[in-house]
């Protein structure tokens, strides 16, 4: 997998040459090659309740879908494939239609609260919720609500982690009771030995 070398088309490296980065990203293109998922990306997108995907339209336009579910809904099946289950939405059915006739997507995942986006270039495949019952089984989320329409499977062709500027920190409100929680425990804490203090005599 190269992210540089299937990102960068002759008319990029000319824009970068222009503006003078062209050499540096040479270099990462040359020596950027993974294989596959490492330990550090299938913790990160295991942790994930959301995404976001673009998917290329026969209208000439990239439509670009948020995707979320319980946190851990989209798995990691191996180094080069993750999955989810289709929730029951809208039913609009753009990104699967467009899916239907170009199954190249764009996935950008952002971890708010430690400032990381992980950008991935796949091929999507749907797959019909009575085709797979082993795979539906593992991609099903744990106490979770949903109705299931399809499996989605993203066989991964490149991906890379894009820099933290201009990332906002953003916390859910599972995440700040969590930070919160040993302020509180202390603060609980001071407040039983403050009124055994004034309890003595």
């Amino acid at each position: 997998m190269n992210y540089a070398n299937t990102a960068f088309t002759e008319v990029i490296k000319a824009l970068q040459k222009q503006n003078g980065s062209r050499a540096a990203y040479d270099r990462i293109e040359k020596f950027s090659y993974v294989d596959g998922l490492t330990e550090t990306e299938k913790s990160f997108i295991s942790g994930m309740d959301s995404f976001y995907m673009a998917s290329f339209g026969e209208n000439g336009f990239p439509y670009i879908q948020h995707r979320g579910g319980a946190k851990g809904f989209i798995k990691v099946i191996n180094k080069d494939t993750i999955g989810i289950i289709d929730f029951s939405g809208n039913k609009q059915y753009i990104s699967v239609g467009n899916i239907s006739t170009n199954p190249k997507v764009s996935l950008i995942m952002v971890s708010y609260p430690n400032r990381a986006r992980l950008k991935i270039y796949a091929e999507a495949e749907i797959v019909e919720i009575n085709e797979d019952p082993g795979l539906l089984a593992y991609l099903t989320p744990e106490h979770y609500k949903f109705k299931a329409e399809r499996m989605i499977l993203f066989h991964i062709k490149a991906y890379d982690w894009n820099c933290p500027q201009h990332i906002t920190p953003r916390y859910t409100e599972a995440e700040i009771t969590e930070i919160i929680a040993s302020k509180l425990q202390y603060i609980e804490k001071l407040e039983q030995e403050l009124s055994a203090l004034r309890a003595k005599p």
